[in-house]
């Protein structure tokens, strides 16, 4: 990852928490970042991330990428490179998409009131004859 792309990052991640238990040390977010990149670019399992790469574990890259969803980092991201590609004017919104999940629904209409059957009773059945049943037999 390039020093300009992880300078616009840094600043949306959020702070880690104090550290519940002793152990290893806290793998870097940069390094973190780097492995979660690397298996959304390989499609590679998490389980099966190489540590000997310097990412840490895949559970650990796993781990930190679905807090930094939830800190709705990527979205802050995701703007953020908006504003920098529209003041450079690299933009090219002929190739642009909307689809569901930029732009929300419409809102309900008026709730539909139930209507009552004009019908009185029950419905024939189309199943049933009015000819006896036949008899089952058994060959033996």
């Amino acid at each position: 990852m390039s020093d300009e792309l992880w300078a616009l990052v840094e600043p949306l991640l959020p702070e880690p928490g104090p550290k519940l238990v002793e152990g290893r040390p806290r793998v870097p977010d940069r390094q973190a970042l780097c492995g979660v990149l690397f298996v959304l670019h390989t499609g590679i399992q998490w389980e099966y991330l190489p540590q000997e790469l310097g990412f840490g574990s895949g559970m650990t890259c796993w781990r930190r990428l679905a807090a930094w969803n939830q800190a709705g980092v990527w979205d802050q991201l995701h703007v953020l490179l908006l504003k920098k590609l529209r003041s450079a004017k690299k933009l090219d919104w002929s190739r642009a998409v909307i689809d569901s999940s930029h732009v929300r629904a419409a809102r309900r209409g008026p709730k539909a009131v139930p209507v009552r059957s004009i019908a009185h009773g029950r419905a024939a059945s189309t199943t049933s004859s009015p000819t006896p049943k036949a008899s089952r037999s058994r060959c033996r």
